[in-house]
């Protein structure tokens, strides 16, 4: 099956792109890497009037350290972030996950804003950057907004974007010296989705936490105050004061009803907590 018609438009610059969304109210797509609206457009599951090609935005290619955070453009691959093309601000968190994500050819078109942007609940993106206290930009005609990115995914592929707006950027703060860092994703196979994820930012000397459970058909768990999952307080002790049952409960509330795959996301969850103490 192929794609039904569609016009197609290549903006030469961000304001222009926001201009043809502006004019389609909601009837255009975004195309960044086409990694996932390329399969979506063949199989008809959207039908757009319009598809817009941000790929040559330059705006949207840029990777730049401000101050304490380093501001990735939506348009950067993730083949980018793998091969060191972006400052490294997370002390080769980022890069991990990155490289781990798909298949090489996949991450030489696949972006970081078109990631977000499709709002998979087994994506890589959406769980590990609210592990890292990142946040995003949204650009519209009326000019820009910025969340905390655990706000933006808002169901399964559904997000907090208006219809006339698009993914700029993700702003990622410098990951302290003391931090320590996992990603683990469970996947039948390399290259698959993960059916479980988890993420884990724990710094025992600021007695700080963020843990996120991914990959649960839903928006990610993200807990910015991870201290519940091990007794109440983070210590350079956190591995052995992991509470399995805290996690669970969670879980159970987040609507996760199959205790099977609560057993699996727990398994995960230690596993990346084991490997953030290493």
């Amino acid at each position: 099956m192929k794609a039904a018609p569609f016009a197609f438009e290549r903006p030469s610059n961000l304001k222009a792109a926001i201009a043809l969304m502006a004019e389609t109210n909601g009837a255009a797509k975004i195309m960044a890497g086409g990694q996932s609206l390329g399969p979506m457009l063949n199989l008809r599951l959207v039908r757009p009037d319009l598809i817009i090609d941000i790929t040559g935005l330059a705006e949207l290619k840029q990777a730049e350290r401000d101050g304490d955070e380093l501001v990735i453009g939506a348009c950067v691959t993730h083949g980018d972030i793998e091969d060191g093309r972006v400052p490294d601000v997370t002390r080769g968190a980022m890069q991990r996950v990155a490289s781990n994500i798909a298949y090489r050819a996949v991450r030489n078109r696949g972006t970081i804003g078109g990631s977000l942007s499709h709002a998979d609940p087994a994506a890589d993106w959406v769980s590990a950057l609210p592990a890292l206290g990142a946040k995003i930009r949204l650009r519209g005609p009326k000019g820009h907004r910025d969340l905390p990115i655990e706000d933006f995914m808002t169901g399964a592929l559904e997000s907090a974007l208006d219809a006339n707006e698009l993914v700029e950027s993700v702003r990622v703060p410098v990951r302290r010296a003391s931090a320590r860092w996992a990603y683990v994703k469970a996947c039948r196979k390399p290259g698959e989705f993960a059916h479980a994820i988890a993420a884990v930012l724990i710094d025992p000397e600021a007695a700080t936490g963020r843990v996120v459970i991914g990959a649960i058909e839903a928006p990610p768990i993200v807990l910015r105050d991870a201290s519940v999952l091990f007794g109440g307080k983070i210590s350079g002790n956190f591995k052995k004061e992991f509470v399995a049952s805290a996690a669970d409960t969670l879980m159970q509330k987040a609507g996760v009803a199959n205790a099977t795959d609560r057993h699996i996301h727990v398994a995960i969850l230690r596993r990346a907590i084991e490997e953030a103490t290493a």
